[in-house]
């Protein structure tokens, strides 16, 4: 249950601890400075947001939509020969054409069809069109039951751009003629909606989540004025973000689903160390201190114990920029930004605003009430329990969650497509109707490029012959002809006859390609024996095998580095070794229960009619990465606070028992509530449209109670009753070079 925070305000009881004589750090001069000049802090707090807020005002208009491609591969060096040499790519735009009555042989389809051919290659920056007609009635291109059949195109540009030009060829190309009905498809078609539908996703959300915030600071602190600085930290830290992002797209590329992130970590975070400030401040008036000793006190524990958390976010989020991939690379940005202007806001902005409360509040001699005995509390008793049966407590806890955690072994990796929007979108509907009626897949066709010398029509029949006979390819166009099954079963189409170089389409079938990743399919493409001496081999499904190779084979040590990162950041916190170790292990069981959410819920399908959403039996890597990074961050987040009064405890009384039931209790209360908050901002992203962000809001909701209720109230006091002294053992050469750093003073 989330508790009122007046009831966290420490009483004369014999456990509460006394002041200690106060410290000059450099965290509490910056508390008097601020204590001195609120005014003048705030006022430049809020000429700065409103400058930001200009900035912030075009970021999502900045923002790119990237594709999955990986700079430096093979399908990359493919598309680049497509552009440069033969001035096309591969289709990134389907028209799906379906005859109002009889075949799409009829003379008036054929009529009509080629009709909107000729208009979609009239458009601006569409560099190919071809068809079914105009491939000689090629069968790949026409449907099962031939009432339907497919015009191609490549839309040239970058994602961005292409996109821009294919957004305006959606209505455009929807067309009810006389003989024809025409829809839009394609990958960038879908890519486009997709971004659309998350944008609205994001003003919706933003819609949801600061009223009901509101409304859950309010529980919180019973008081409005604490509620509205928490919220404006939030708020502060969101357009801070927003305003950073959009400056970077100077310098690279953002992806827009950076935006998404940017708000529920921003006003997470904001409640979060808010919370943590706010308490300690009211702690400190409440033992009697001035409101400049009260703040530097407060900065002196709570700022720290902030900006170590932000460091352990900012780590966790930055592991993305090992990976070879602008779209995630965009989320450490995002990652890495909020908790920078969040700790701003939280040990700058926010103390200033208190200063001038705290003044209030002793002008008229309303400081906070004292509460009841720590030792009376709900948390301190449920840490009591567990202590006193550590084994008992911690078995059973551990062996739920990894019951709970089980599914996740049967976590398969796919690719994404479509059906991460719900039907009722266009191009949601026209790819169910293609994947119903086509037996394969043309506008997914692997490019093969010949980049050496010229070879003989001979030689390219041969390995066109071969090429066909792969496992998963319907037919093969060649300038040699078109091969299905080993067999010439019509004349090479006239967009391969050119002299400017020799290429090959091994078009797949959709059996192959609806299997998951086409890793097999690729591979043996590529390692087929041709006449071509230098060759490159792209296409959709290449570049969907490269991607996820090279973030396979950057994942391990990014995995590491995260690992490594956090564990040194909480050893210098702490000054412990077996604590690190043991946040890093249960922080693993917390996500372990995040990934099986993920393949009970998204990937095998449970409750998808609930949540409207179709699965498709895998999950598409890149969002797993992304919450990995954010939920392992924000446990950190929440071990960081616990430890830092369980450390203040021990530091004290030298009684590892005692500092960890006053520890919990101090903490704990505070940790349920922010993480009650930032799973609401999370879960708010269930009521979208777009999978990808149902996918964050839920497994991420999920893990962050887990962490900060069974993890955080029986597994971390039964690990930390079962360690005992060795908790905050040392060895002595290292608590010298720990002694040295000075970052922990007693």
């Amino acid at each position: 249950m989330v508790e009122p925070i007046r009831e966290l305000i420490p009483t004369s009881a014999p456990t509460t601890p006394t002041a200690p004589a106060f410290r000059s750090t450099w965290l509490a001069k910056l508390g008097r400075v601020v204590a001195r000049r609120p005014g003048w802090i705030l006022g430049i707090a809020i000429s700065a947001l409103l400058v930001l807020g200009f900035v912030a005002s075009g970021a999502m208009s900045s923002f790119v939509l990237s594709r999955w491609e990986v700079p430096g591969t093979e399908s990359v060096a493919a598309q680049d020969e497509l552009t440069e040499r033969f001035g096309t790519g591969t289709a990134n735009v389907i028209l799906l054409v379906e005859a109002t009555g009889g075949s799409v042989d009829d003379p008036s389809v054929e009529r009509e069809a080629m009709a909107v051919s000729a208009d979609l290659a009239d458009e601006s920056r569409v560099a190919e069109v071809w068809s079914y007609w105009s491939n000689g009635r090629d069968p790949s291109m026409r449907s099962d039951d031939t009432g339907s059949a497919v015009v191609l195109a490549h839309v040239a540009g970058d994602a961005t751009s292409a996109r821009e030009v294919i957004a305006g060829l959606i209505p455009a190309y929807t067309v009810h003629g006389e003989a024809i009905d025409v829809r839009v498809a394609g990958g960038e078609a879908a890519s486009t909606q997709i971004s659309e539908q998350a944008a609205l996703d994001f003003v919706r959300a933003e819609l949801i989540i600061l009223p009901l915030m509101f409304v859950l600071l309010l529980i919180i602190y019973r008081r409005l004025s604490f509620a509205l600085l928490t919220l404006g930290v939030g708020v502060f830290a969101v357009v801070g973000t927003l305003a950073g992002l959009r400056a970077l797209t100077g310098v690279t590329e953002i992806a827009s689903f950076a935006a998404n992130i940017t708000l529920v970590m921003g006003i997470g975070l904001g409640v979060d160390y808010s919370l943590f400030v706010i308490s300690r401040f009211r702690e400190a008036l409440g033992a009697g201190r001035s409101v400049p000793d009260a703040l530097a006190e407060t900065l002196d524990t709570a700022g720290r114990t902030v900006i170590f958390s932000g460091l352990t976010v900012a780590a966790a989020m930055s592991m993305l920029f090992v990976l070879p991939y602008d779209f995630l690379r965009s989320f450490a940005w995002a990652g890495v930004l909020t908790v920078l202007t969040t700790g701003i806001g939280a040990i700058v902005v926010l103390p200033a605003a208190l200063a001038l409360i705290g003044a209030r509040m002793a002008r008229r001699g309303s400081t906070p009430p004292a509460a009841r005995p720590v030792e009376a509390g709900r948390w301190y008793r449920l840490g009591r329990r567990v202590m006193d049966r550590p084994l008992a407590w911690g078995g059973i806890a551990l062996i739920s969650l990894i019951a709970l955690a089980a599914p996740a072994a049967g976590v398969q990796i796919g690719v994404p497509d479509d059906r991460v929007l719900p039907p009722g979108h266009s191009v949601r509907d026209t790819y169910d109707e293609l994947r119903a009626g086509f037996s394969a897949e043309p506008n997914d066709a692997l490019q093969v490029v010949n980049t050496g010398p010229t070879v003989a029509p001979q030689d390219i029949v041969e390995y066109a012959i071969a090429l066909s006979a792969v496992d998963g390819i319907v037919q093969v166009n060649s300038p040699a002809g078109v091969f299905a099954d080993g067999t010439r079963i019509a004349p090479a189409p006239d967009r391969l006859d050119q002299a400017d170089g020799q290429r090959l389409e091994a078009v797949p079938s959709r059996a192959a390609l609806d299997a998951g990743v086409p890793t097999e399919l690729v591979h043996e493409v590529r390692s087929l024996d041709s006449p071509f001496t230098e060759q490159v081999v792209g296409g959709d499904p290449a570049e969907l095998v490269d991607f996820r190779d090279a973030l396979m084979e950057r994942l391990p040590l990014a995995g590491v580095l995260i690992l490594m990162v956090t564990f040194v950041l909480l050893f210098l916190f702490s000054g412990s070794l077996l604590i690190p170790l043991k946040a890093v292990l249960l922080n693993m069981v917390s996500i372990a229960v995040m990934f099986a959410v993920l393949t009970v819920v998204f990937q095998n399908g449970m409750f998808a009619d609930l949540l409207g959403f179709t699965p498709i039996g895998t999950l598409d890597p890149a969002f797993p990465i992304l919450m990995f990074c954010v939920v392992y961050g924000l446990s950190m987040d929440y071990e960081v606070f616990m430890v830092s009064r369980i450390r203040e405890e021990y530091d004290r009384t030298g009684d590892n028992r005692q500092a960890v039931l006053l520890g919990l209790q101090r903490s704990a209360p505070l940790i349920t509530a922010a993480a009650v908050t930032l799973a609401v901002s999370f879960a708010v992203y269930a009521s979208g449209e777009v999978m990808y962000l149902k996918m964050i809001g839920i497994g991420t909701a999920v893990a962050i109670l887990v962490d900060a209720t069974i993890i955080r109230g029986v597994l971390v006091p039964a690990a930390m009753r079962l360690g005992g002294s060795a908790n905050w053992y040392l060895p002595p050469w290292l608590n010298r070079i720990f002694g040295r750093l000075r970052l922990r003073e007693s």
